[in-house]
């Protein structure tokens, strides 16, 4: 069923391209999907640049955001993307691997920032900017990177010490540091789609996961999760991407309009993602279904010396190289 949908659609792309001169007053359709809840930084920041975009394009531009997995999931929509299917996504950073560009995944790190504003400056500077230029052999441009903010644990149980996680089922996203990260706290990681992790989180498939509060609340994961821990251990961002062909097909004037506004969007996002993860929290504090958990000093380290091996064994993997510029940013 998904690829005979997927090829539909890629035939109507096709078709719609086939005329350009006949369809010269309809507007540009770009097809914008994502997997997270509008009411997330993402979702929110997907409908500031749909705004921006209709507005100053005076109608020549329509954006259409699908929010919620709706079009694809995890899995399918860079295929998606990459067949024109879609025109815009903004995936997590760490589903880029598949695609061979696995120093993405130096993102899922643990601990590797120290702060916001070291995150910003690997992201902002040369670091990020090379890391976007790799996906342009795969047909992908990428326009900007959008924060959701920094995770947190949650089981059925308190998760303080790394002995807690030992045999826990714990979802995480397709990643192979990860899923490291997982074993090296003794647990049992499983690979699901964001889409199928609340489902599986209240049948029991999975016992416990990582995400940001926004994602936890939104999706409402913390109605079958007992406990949540403020661990901040990892880093969860998105890129958003186009498909290079239908970005360098827009008239000059087109793109650098929709340029122009994904960068007022992409500060939006960052000036919402960390009061919407805060305001997040003290929702599922208020709901009264979960115990929050903040690691002490103490139990902050146990966690750093349980998961540093991940670096040694994921180095090789990401590239030594990637691993030290970013290392090296952040201690400026």
């Amino acid at each position: 069923m998904y690829m005979n949908a997927l090829a539909a659609a890629l035939l109507a792309a096709l078709l719609a391209c086939a005329h350009p001169c006949a369809r010269a007053q309809a507007p540009i359709v770009i097809k914008f999907s994502h997997v997270v809840a509008p009411d997330t930084p993402k979702g929110r920041a997907a409908e500031r640049f749909r705004a921006l975009a209709e507005q100053r394009t005076e109608g020549r531009v329509k954006v259409e955001v699908y929010p919620n997995s709706q079009l694809y999931r995890d899995r399918e929509e860079l295929e998606a993307l990459q067949l024109g299917a879609v025109q815009m996504l903004a995936p997590s950073l760490a589903k880029f691997s598949p695609l061979g560009v696995k120093e993405f995944e130096a993102f899922d790190l643990p601990y590797i920032f120290p702060s916001k504003k070291a995150l910003y400056a690997v992201l902002e500077g040369r670091i990020g900017r090379n890391l976007l230029r790799k996906l342009e052999p795969k047909g992908i441009t990428g326009l900007a990177y959008w924060d959701n903010g920094f995770k947190i644990m949650s089981a059925n149980k308190p998760l303080l010490e790394p002995r807690d996680f030992r045999g826990l089922r714990m979802r995480i996203q397709a990643s192979k540091v990860l899923d490291a990260q997982m074993r090296a706290l003794g647990a049992q990681p499983l690979a699901l789609a964001f889409s199928e992790t609340a489902p599986a989180l209240r049948d029991g498939v999975v016992e416990g996961t990582e995400n940001t509060p926004s994602n936890m609340f939104t999706q409402r994961m913390h109605e079958s999760q007992a406990h949540l821990t403020v661990s901040n251990h990892g880093y969860l961002g998105y890129a958003v991407i186009v498909n290079k062909k239908f970005w360098d097909g827009l008239p000059r004037d087109i793109r650098s309009t929709l340029e122009r506004a994904m960068v007022d969007a992409t500060t939006y996002e960052k000036t919402i993602a960390q009061r919407t993860n805060d305001e997040a929290l003290e929702a599922i504090r208020r709901s009264g279904k979960t115990t929050i958990h903040t690691l002490t000093p103490a139990q902050e380290a146990a966690w750093r010396r349980a998961m540093a091996p991940v670096y040694t064994q994921m180095e090789g993997r990401i590239g030594k190289d990637v691993v030290g510029a970013i290392r090296q940013e952040v201690a400026r």
